[in-house]
């Protein structure tokens, strides 16, 4: 079996240069802009997965960007007066806590579903 020969487009993309004061065009990331509440749509469900038989409230589909969404989500366990995080675009709450929440998130405008039993 022949190995396959490396060529320039193997390299993912990468540019080398020894020239100071080059600059990639590419370099400004684009910034996710937060919506407005009433646009979003979360989902509200509780899990027990992975997690040793302890029950989670979950909260995804928050679209917007990670200081909102961490922001939103010590608005949430302050108003439930139990621990929590966020994680990988969602809330985590610790507990059964989905009616709490789904109350005090419509209150704010949100548009919340509730998923699950």
């Amino acid at each position: 079996m022949a190995k396959k020969k490396m060529g320039l487009e193997d390299l993912g993309g990468f540019v080398f240069s020894t020239n100071d004061d080059f600059t990639p065009d590419h370099d400004s990331e684009e910034q996710e802009q937060t919506l407005p509440p009433s646009k979003q749509h979360l989902e509200a469900h509780y899990s027990s997965k992975g997690r040793a038989g302890k029950t989670v409230t979950v909260i995804a589909g928050f679209v917007g960007t990670d200081e909102d969404l961490t922001v939103l989500g010590k608005q949430l366990k302050k108003k439930c007066g139990v621990g929590g995080s966020v994680k990988d675009g969602e809330i985590l709450i610790q507990g059964d806590v989905r009616d709490k929440i789904m109350t005090f998130l419509k209150e704010k405008g949100y548009n919340v579903k509730r998923v699950g039993g």
